[in-house]
């Protein structure tokens, strides 16, 4: 919900209140996002919805859209340790451009970071990284700082 809510609004609701609006997003049949399994266990999450769904990226001034083309944004991506490194993050994003393509997007944009140096502190890895995304057919198309490039992958319909 970070990306959906403006600041002060997901500052009063952390926790449960943000949780449930989650819930009632789904709920609602509104695009959320795709979920990785281990048999029944949950291991992983794409956030993926159209880029007006997150408010936050309406405001960001390093984020502002590429060109006029209408596209669906991942946002977060999340894989639990001890599933970590194994190709999660790929499948996500493989599965969220298909869920994407699914509702009618015809490209799929991603925000990931770029580590300075070698590697990412896990609580900044978020976005996803450039290899990843590279890894599920994704091509950089912008660069608006050295560390977040803009990263599309054209649909077919």
């Amino acid at each position: 919900m970070w990306y959906r809510l403006p600041r002060a609004e997901y500052e009063r609701g952390k926790g449960l209140d943000n949780r449930d609006k989650l819930r009632k997003l789904l709920q609602a049949g509104d695009p959320a996002g795709v979920v990785a399994y281990t048999g029944e266990a949950p291991i992983g999450w794409c956030a993926v919805a159209p880029r007006s769904a997150f408010t936050r990226l309406e405001r960001a001034r390093t984020l502002r859209p590429v060109d006029d083309q209408p596209v669906w944004s991942i946002v977060c991506l999340f894989v639990a340790r001890g599933h970590r490194r194994q190709g999660v993050s790929v499948a996500l994003l493989n599965g969220a451009a298909e869920y994407a393509r699914s509702l009618g997007a015809l490209i799929v944009e991603g925000y990931p970071v770029e580590p300075r140096s070698g590697t990412i502190p896990e609580v900044f890895a978020h976005p996803g990284t450039p290899s990843a995304f590279e890894s599920a057919g994704f091509r950089e198309v912008a660069r608006p700082s050295p560390t977040r490039p803009v990263m599309r992958r054209h649909l077919s319909s």
